[in-house]
């Protein structure tokens, strides 16, 4: 298995080609590896991701069956689920690298600073647990000037939502917590441009030891 930082490397040349237009046809391959992945897999990358239907990570990265272990749920929110896929993951497949990948424009966010600002009655229960995973990224942007400035506040609460979802996964598991202090894991937070395709690495990416 490639190291946490090759795979990070890897992510982003794809994302390269995506930007670019220069993306692999990646149908090519797909009976042979079809049959190639029929006994097993080898992800070299977890994609923690919203399930917003703008933002799948095998294209946005330009990768193709079996290269990348997806978990997406709106707002890229992360749960015991979440942390349990992740896990398994990671043990199974001693894959290194876990992106939390959030994006512009996020309904999740949206939907939750609607939420604290002018609260309703009525929201669905199921909705109202993914709203209560995202306020803790957002109440506190409402007690600073961003509360001023709405475009702006979006785009802090996105990334800071990514942020807390990063630091759940490395703090919220001893299975994960001990993987990152072995160096065989690394988590790392990302923010996808639906205006420009380009995925900026903002959170938790340190040098090569």
């Amino acid at each position: 298995m490639i190291t946490a930082h090759a795979a990070l490397a890897r992510l982003q040349e794809g994302n390269r080609r995506f930007i670019s237009g220069s993306g692999r046809d990646h149908t090519l391959r797909s009976q042979t590896l079809r049959n190639e992945l029929v006994e097993g897999q080898a992800p070299f990358a977890i994609i923690l991701g919203c399930s917003d239907s703008r933002v799948p990570a095998e294209l946005v990265f330009d990768q193709g069956l079996g290269a990348l272990f997806v978990i997406r749920i709106a707002g890229n929110i992360v749960a015991p689920s979440q942390i349990a896929s992740v896990e398994f993951a990671a043990e199974r497949f001693g894959t290194p690298l876990v992106v939390v990948l959030g994006h512009s424009r996020c309904g999740a966010v949206a939907a939750t600073l609607e939420q604290i600002t002018q609260p309703t009655q009525n929201q669905s229960v199921h909705l109202h647990s993914i709203v209560e995973r995202v306020r803790p990224a957002v109440e506190p942007l409402l007690e600073t000037e961003l509360r001023n400035d709405p475009d702006a506040l979006v785009c802090a609460a996105i990334r800071a939502n990514v942020r807390i979802s990063a630091d759940h996964l490395r703090h919220g598991s001893e299975i994960l917590e001990q993987r990152i202090a072995q160096r065989q894991l690394m988590i790392v937070g990302a923010e996808y441009s639906l205006e420009t395709g380009v995925v900026d690495f903002f959170d938790g990416v340190d040098a090569p030891a």
